[in-house]
């Protein structure tokens, strides 16, 4: 899954999440990772983080944001396996992890034997995330979240994703029934 705007609430266009004050879970979004959890399942972080190649947070300063992140998922009774994010700006060019690139969903695999393409779904807020399942065969669930810092190409993504959710508590409570079968 992505995580702002599916994981913590995403800051406005251009707003990074680079402080532990900035980092606000969605409601519902840890109760649903610790269900995911409660099925064995996986759960996989895959994150576009363009500020540490714009040079307004550094690697070292996201990794300590996460391990607050797991945190507070623990306080629910969750947590995130692993964590995969991309520090490229998008004007760099040689990167093939960068979402809609498929790099980062091509190393949680080559890490995680029991993941594949066949058993694993891709829930995002943006079209790239949407793109990046896609293009691995993946399903995708795209999460519309809060009109105020819908991304530009909402309604691609829309049009592109298996189904649509209004939150990943939404996604999940919906995924649950499969699951348990």
């Amino acid at each position: 899954m992505d995580r702002d705007g599916v994981l913590n609430r995403k800051l406005p266009e251009g707003q990074f999440v680079t402080r532990r004050e900035h980092l606000e879970l969605l409601p519902g979004a840890a109760k649903a990772v610790a269900k995911l959890n409660c099925c064995r399942l996986t759960v996989i972080l895959i994150t576009n983080q363009r500020a540490i190649g714009l040079g307004l947070f550094t690697e070292s300063e996201l990794t300590q944001l996460h391990k607050e992140m797991q945190k507070e998922l623990a306080t629910e009774g969750a947590h995130v396996d692993a964590i995969y994010y991309c520090p490229h700006d998008p004007s760099h060019q040689t990167c093939k992890c960068r979402k809609p690139e498929t790099g980062l969903l091509e190393q949680a695999i080559r890490d995680f034997p029991s993941v594949s393409e066949d058993n694993s779904l891709v829930i995002g807020d943006s079209l790239p995330d949407i793109q990046a399942g896609s293009r691995m065969g993946m399903h995708t669930i795209y999460i519309e979240g809060e009109a105020a810092t819908r991304k530009p190409g909402g309604d691609e993504a829309l049009a592109l994703a298996d189904a649509v959710a209004h939150s990943l508590e939404e996604a999940v409570d919906r995924l649950l029934p499969f699951l348990s079968q």
